[in-house]
């Protein structure tokens, strides 16, 4: 089995994370399978993978280069490739295979596709891509989505894919260990609301910055906002911290975290926010960050959209609002504020919440073929 990616260690982000973790429980389910990935960028040490490891020379954009680059190694590679199965995870390997599919011998024995959400969206905008999509989904084998509402999205725009979609959540790191505040004693007196994500629009930073500003001064007194995250998109950064300079609020740009000390910063935190948009044909279908969160105890303020909902349970695990709701936003941030018990409260109910999926489950549903596909 080959599982080929853009988005793979060093890189950050929930489809570098999901891919990992499908492929450690997939070897751990005792699938023979090879990782192809992109070039790491910076050079990093290689962790001590379960699985075989091929770094390809190109960068992973979406890039008519990097698309060439990819072609080229399936085309050198066909034979291995086509008595296997191949496992595309997201949209860079996906278009490199779309052009493809024209030359037979570069058609794999067993092709399995995940879709994340917004490149639902891009694939359909464009006739060509379109086309190609539909091809590719038809050809497929075995088709994944983390959420019901990127299930109706797919399924609704290309209908090809209705009965060979399956759920396969997102869960938690395998080696994922939450510290609690009880392990690293605070160093601050203030409520800390903590933001995890890429300095992009689609993420909504500004919205939280803007919602806290407008608390009453009572309640500005007693926190303060942290936002870790870099790959600063639109001059987005500089609009953020030109928001943040306004006195009233404390700000505090942490920049990137490496995993391994992003435990420590959650330890430190009150409330996790992250009020994620529709922008553009970018598309929230999931976030696993949310369930990284709650499994910290943290209750969590969001935006009631795309798959956010499933990852989120308003009233439960967090707070949901209506995106561009922004005395609705401000409201819910002031009862996180002002009621502790709310906070345990739902922090707790995330803890165990976070845990209900598995990797290894959404592993089996992705490569074993007694399973059911979504109806409905």
């Amino acid at each position: 089995m080959f599982l080929v990616t853009h988005e793979f260690y060093p890189r950050h982000g929930g489809i570098a994370t999901f891919a990992e973790q499908i492929a450690r429980a997939a070897a751990d389910l005792g699938y023979d399978i090879e990782v192809w990935a992109q070039a790491a960028q910076p050079v990093t040490e290689e962790k001590a993978w379960p699985f075989r490891l091929r770094r390809l020379p190109l960068k992973g954009t979406h890039g008519i280069g990097c698309q060439i680059r990819m072609m080229r190694e399936m085309i050198i590679h066909r034979r291995r490739l086509r008595y296997a199965t191949v496992y595309l995870p997201e949209p860079g390997p996906m278009m490199a295979m779309m052009m493809l599919q024209v030359v037979r011998c570069c058609r794999p024995n067993r092709l399995v596709l995940t879709f994340h959400g917004s490149e639902i969206l891009k694939f359909h905008h464009d006739p060509l891509r379109r086309w190609m999509a539909r091809r590719l989904i038809h050809r497929a084998s075995r088709i994944s989505v983390l959420t019901s509402y990127t299930h109706q999205l797919l399924c609704g725009r290309f209908p090809e894919a209705t009965g060979k979609t399956f759920l396969t959540p997102g869960a938690l790191r395998k080696d994922f260990a939450p510290t609690t505040a009880d392990d690293v004693p605070k160093r601050h007196n203030r409520i800390v609301i903590l933001t995890v994500g890429r300095l992009h629009p689609r993420k909504g930073q500004l919205f939280i910055i803007e919602a806290l500003q407008a608390l009453p001064a009572a309640q500005r007194e007693m926190i303060e906002y942290w936002l870790v995250g870099g790959n600063s998109k639109e001059n987005y950064e500089e609009r953020l911290k030109e928001a943040a300079g306004r006195p009233g609020l404390m700000v505090r740009f942490l920049g990137r975290v490496p995993d391994n000390e992003l435990a420590r910063i959650y330890s430190q935190a009150d409330v996790f926010a992250m009020t994620s948009i529709d922008h553009r044909h970018s598309v929230e279908g999931f976030g696993l960050v949310y369930l990284e969160a709650a499994a910290h105890g943290l209750p969590v303020v969001a935006h009631a959209i795309g798959g956010v909902p499933e990852a989120v349970i308003d009233g439960v695990t967090g707070l949901l609002v209506p995106p561009a709701d922004r005395e609705a936003l401000g409201a819910a941030f002031s009862r996180l504020i002002t009621d502790k018990d709310l906070r345990r409260r739902l922090g707790a109910a995330g803890r165990e919440w976070a845990h209900r999926n598995s990797w290894a489950r959404s592993a089996d549903l992705l490569f074993n073929d007694s399973e059911w596909a979504i109806t409905g």
